[in-house]
């Protein structure tokens, strides 16, 4: 069964068909899904579906972009949140300098912030990180995240810093860009990686793959990606989804 192990199906996207989408990812070999909250109003949204479908599991996290919406009265709420039974990380979490909004020191406050929620709770991360390689790592390292895991979302650094990561014994998480033709560094870093390291995503409605791209992504297209891998590593697409659902059951504490 393939695992998802980023989506938004909270997202407005999906407000016309949402339930049947859902319902019809089984008979496609969809098997489990974590939706990942990235604004405090997506929180609840997200634990509600996790709630109302068996195979839909939650992150609870709240995104660099939207780091400014929070204060020590939201953030008690947050911490609450993050003890819902269908709850299996925290995230998305990290930092985004690529418009530099909000500020960078704020940022990096609510990032540690999270992490020291993640180790309180005994659960994982999810690292958004975009044009903020060297300071994800940092932080990541100083507040000692090997100890309660990590995977890099949408990973788009390099094979050196792959390796940075992969060497705490992070996960990479790979979707849809790896099939675009200007993929070639993400192809790169799949190919190096061991794919027990690696983890399938969408991050939908966002980075659907080659031949949808600049559609609404959903995990119906997650055998696009997972073609690529094959490809890409040499080995057979049943290798694929069995060994990064594996991978994935492992992160979440997922049976």
């Amino acid at each position: 069964m393939i695992f998802d192990t980023h989506a938004h199906y909270e997202d407005e996207a999906f407000d016309t068909d949402r339930n049947e989408l859902l319902n019809s990812l089984s008979g496609q070999d969809i098997g489990y899904v974590i939706n990942v909250s990235s604004t405090l109003a997506s929180v609840d949204k997200t634990l509600e579906l996790a709630q109302k479908y068996a195979f839909i599991y939650g992150a609870v996290g709240i995104h660099p972009e939207e780091a400014a919406t929070l204060n020590e009265e939201n953030f008690r709420w947050l911490e609450k949140k993050t003890g819902h039974p269908k709850n299996m990380a925290i995230g998305e979490i990290g930092l985004d300098y690529y418009w530099d909004s909000p500020d960078r020191e704020t940022q990096k406050t609510w990032f540690e912030r999270q992490m020291e929620l993640a180790r309180q709770q005994k659960l994982p991360v999810i690292i958004h990180s975009r044009d903020a390689a060297n300071d994800t790592y940092g932080m990541m390292k100083a507040a000692k995240a090997d100890e309660i895991g990590a995977v890099i979302h949408c990973f788009s650094y390099s094979v050196e810093q792959a390796r940075q990561y992969l060497s705490m014994g992070f996960y990479l998480g790979i979707g849809g860009v790896l099939t675009f033709t200007n993929g070639r560094k993400l192809k790169e870093v799949v190919e190096y990686a061991p794919l027990e390291s690696l983890l399938l995503e969408t991050d939908c409605p966002y980075l659907a793959p080659v031949p949808h791209r600049g559609k609404r992504n959903s995990s119906l297209y997650l055998p696009y990606v997972v073609q690529e891998i094959a490809r890409l590593k040499n080995i057979d697409y049943d290798t694929v989804i069995r060994v990064t659902c594996e991978n994935a059951k492992r992160f979440y504490g997922i049976d």
